[in-house]
Formats: structure tokens, C-alpha cells, sequence
């Protein structure tokens, strides 16, 4: 064969593209169990740092249970039945109106406590950005928050996954005084009171992502929640029933 034809070219062009995309093909079937498996523990990591529970992603399944005793899907602000949680795509529900979502959530226990741990997805600057956010019984201050991104710009956006970030949050109330809903205010800089909190110095279209994203995901569960935690406190003050249990 003439090696300095055109048709050579072409040949040995179309047989590598052929070969490697065989290759490729074959390395994401063989790997896809392995990856999905990674892409759940890790879901399970970022739920329980939501609740400053602290583990790497090897050992996520076996710390999950001790502290996520339900998983829960709520829909037009009730529980519903049939549905898994944990396989939920947030960013298929995230699209529909708050009340037409199946929105997953998890209620953990944790040193006698009970808290509600809510996912969120929303939009940064340059891709989805998304998290965990964990409120306390009250339905309304905030006990932790975990925050990640794909394509943030890193030193600015990208930092709202960092601790520097996140520990704004904890003790921050999401209802105020008179119990109607306000979400959290990113401010840029001058944060005050026990609705706001800072945003990140150059990220300012990423911070607002993250108030955004709050503002809307939590409108998904709020009035179950406030209903939850009143009807528990009633039942807790009438015969000490666990409240977990009474949700089923």
C-alpha cells in the first residue's frame, strides 16, 4: 500500500477513529456499575455533611443509616407513597412549579435531635449548581449546609463549596417572626440579622445562584414542614410518641 496516498490517509484516519471509539465505548460499560456506585456514596457523603457529619465516601453506606432514619417524597406539600426518594433527579423536578415536584427529603437523628435535610439545585454563572441544606425540628433555623458546582470559576464562584461559605449559614433562620417563609438574602457584604449572610467577593452572580436556589427548592417543603413540626409538637405534648415514627 502507498503510504503517501491520499486514500491511506483516510483509511488509517477512519480505522483509528473506529478503534478508539471501541475502546471508549467499552471502558464506560465496564465502568458505569463502578461509577454509579461512586456517584450514590457520594450523594450519601454530602447528605450527612449537611448535618456536620464528616466521612469519606468508602465509608458513607455504613455511617448513612445510623443517622438517616427516613426518606421521605413530598408532593403538592404531602407525603406520597410508591416513590424513592434517594433515586429522585432533581434537576428534572426543579423545572415544574414547587408544588407539582417530587421533592426528596431525608430526616436524620443525631444526639437525640431531629433534623430535616433538604436537597437544592438552582443555576450559578457558567453551569447547575446544587446541595444539601439541614433545618432544625422548627422548620426553621438552619443547622448546616453543603454547596458543590460544575463549572464554577475557581477562586470566585467556585468557593461556595468551601467551609469558608458554608459556615455562614448554620443558626440562620429561613421563616420569620410570624412564621411565613423568607429564604436566605446573599448580600454583597453587610450581612446582618438572622436572614442574610455574605456572599463571596468577585462570585456575585454564583452567591445570588445559592440565594435563588434556597428561595426556590424550599418553597417545595415548607408548609409540609411547618404542618409536621406542629402536629409532632402536639403529638409529643399529648403522649411523647416518637416523631418520626408518627409520619407513617
Amino acid at each position: 500500500m502507498d503510504v503517501n496516498k491520499n486514500s491511506y490517509t483516510f483509511t488509517f484516519a477512519a480505522v483509528m477513529v473506529i478503534v478508539v471509539a471501541a475502546v471508549l465505548s467499552f471502558a464506560a460499560t465496564s465502568l458505569k456499575e463502578k461509577q454509579d456506585n461512586n456517584i450514590r456514596l457520594e450523594k450519601m457523603q454530602n447528605i450527612l455533611s449537611s448535618i456536620n457529619v464528616e466521612v469519606e465516601r468508602d465509608g458513607a453506606e455504613a455511617v448513612y443509616t445510623d443517622y438517616i432514619k427516613k426518606e421521605l417524597v413530598v408532593n403538592n406539600f404531602q407525603p406520597v407513597e410508591g416513590i424513592a426518594a434517594f433515586d429522585i433527579e432533581l434537576s428534572k423536578e426543579v423545572v415544574k412549579t414547587p408544588s407539582e415536584r417530587n421533592a426528596p427529603l431525608y430526616i436524620a437523628e443525631k444526639e437525640g435531635k431531629t433534623y430535616f435535610i433538604l436537597p437544592l439545585r438552582g443555576k450559578g454563572l457558567w453551569g447547575p449548581i446544587w446541595g444539601y441544606i439541614s433545618l432544625e425540628q422548627n422548620a426553621s433555623t438552619i443547622y448546616g449546609a453543603t454547596f458543590d458546582h460544575k463549572s464554577e470559576t475557581p477562586g470566585l464562584g467556585a468557593e461556595i463549596k468551601t467551609e469558608v461559605f458554608t459556615s455562614l449559614f448554620p443558626n440562620k433562620e429561613v421563616l420569620d417572626e410570624s412564621g411565613e417563609f423568607t429564604g436566605i438574602t446573599v448580600m454583597k457584604g453587610n450581612a446582618s440579622g438572622s436572614h442574610q449572610v455574605n456572599g463571596i467577593s468577585g462570585g456575585t452572580i454564583t452567591s445570588v445562584g445559592v440565594q435563588d436556589m434556597i428561595q426556590d427548592c424550599m418553597k417545595a417543603y415548607i408548609p409540609f414542614l411547618k404542618s409536621y413540626e406542629a402536629s409532632n409538637t402536639a403529638s409529643t405534648n399529648s403522649d411523647n410518641s416518637n416523631p418520626i415514627a408518627s409520619i407513617d
